[in-house]
């Protein structure tokens, strides 16, 4: 029997947080370990509780969800083995969420999206093989981006250069399917290629392997 995915919530809106447990605890394939009301809380109850994906709200009292994030997610952090986090926000283009994504989280939902749009997005995240609103995560940094590097990291170097290609192309948003009809070769090839690269850029998912891109003009 295939484990639930275990999903918790960090947001200050009590109400808010109410319809999204029940949201969750409708699915038959998705569990919730837990609420917080604030950042400070939410830290504390992703390392009591464990969950797989954080859904993280960016505005908050005592500790805000980007900090949040980086302090959960980062290499030495309180958490073994860190969840995915997908940040709440209220618009399109939002610079904190910029901002949140560069901390670590693995992409980002408008509050008010449709309860199939969230459902999906964690199911997604959770198993690591797309990037979520890939285009909106390259729009978000085109405005709020920090000023690129030009200079390709040492690691990006020692990519092969299949990897260097299917990197690219992952790095536009294309998924698994679409890569694997341009370069001939299978899906399960490409998934592959896609850890091989993830693993020796040491970036945690698709969303993070598109903020590098974007850092290091890779893209250009």
């Amino acid at each position: 029997m295939t484990r639930s995915i275990r999903v918790a919530l960090v947001d200050d809106q009590a109400l808010f947080r109410a319809g999204i447990r029940m949201l969750v605890g409708s699915q038959p394939d998705l569990e919730f370990v837990g609420e917080a009301g604030d950042g400070r809380a939410g830290v504390d109850m992703i390392v009591a509780t464990r969950p797989d994906v954080v859904l993280m709200d960016i505005r908050m009292p005592v500790l805000d969800g980007i900090e949040s994030t980086a302090r959960v997610l980062a290499p030495d952090g309180p958490v073994a083995r860190p969840p995915r986090v997908i940040v709440l926000t209220t618009f399109d283009l939002d610079e904190a969420a910029a901002r949140a994504i560069r901390a670590g989280a693995s992409g980002f939902v408008l509050k008010d999206a449709d309860p199939e749009f969230l459902l999906a997005a964690i199911r997604t995240v959770h198993a690591g093989t797309s990037v979520i609103a890939a285009a909106q995560t390259r729009e978000l940094f085109a405005h709020f981006g920090e000023p690129q590097r030009p200079d390709a990291p040492t690691a990006f170097a020692e990519l092969t250069a299949r990897e260097r290609e299917i990197f690219l192309l992952a790095a536009r948003g294309l998924s698994n399917a679409e890569i694997a009809a341009r370069e001939f070769v299978s899906e399960a090839t490409v998934k592959t290629h896609i850890s091989r690269v993830l693993g020796k850029l040491r970036v945690r998912d698709r969303v993070q392997l598109v903020v590098y891109a974007y850092e290091h003009a890779l893209l250009d």
